[in-house]
């Protein structure tokens, strides 16, 4: 990798502090759509490892399932880094948008 994840161009951020609130995320990232975009999802989290390890579990389980019910493409590539002291950030991205944006 010869980049960090947050060089990646934003096409919408989130932020998200409970793990309720999870599946309402992904569904809406469903709703817009991964391969139309112009570049990537931004899921700003709390640094809590507990709630951050159930946060993008489930975010991912509930992308991959909306993604297939919707039968889009579900080759979705994502990193999770350390976005400041008191937050991660996970960045999710369509490869084949990753690929046309030249990383």
């Amino acid at each position: 990798m010869d980049f960090h994840p947050s060089q990646l161009p934003v096409a919408q951020s989130f932020q998200i502090d409970d793990e309720r609130k999870a599946q309402d995320l992904a569904d809406q990232m469903v709703k817009l759509g991964f391969s139309t975009q112009k570049g990537a999802f931004k899921v700003i989290m709390t640094k809590e490892q507990k709630t951050a390890k159930k946060i993008g579990f489930t975010i991912m389980n509930e992308l991959n399932f909306g993604l297939k019910k919707t039968k889009q493409e579900r080759d979705v590539r994502y990193w999770i880094y350390s976005h400041d002291a008191d937050h991660y950030a996970m960045v999710l991205i369509s490869s084949k948008v990753m690929e046309e944006l030249g990383f």
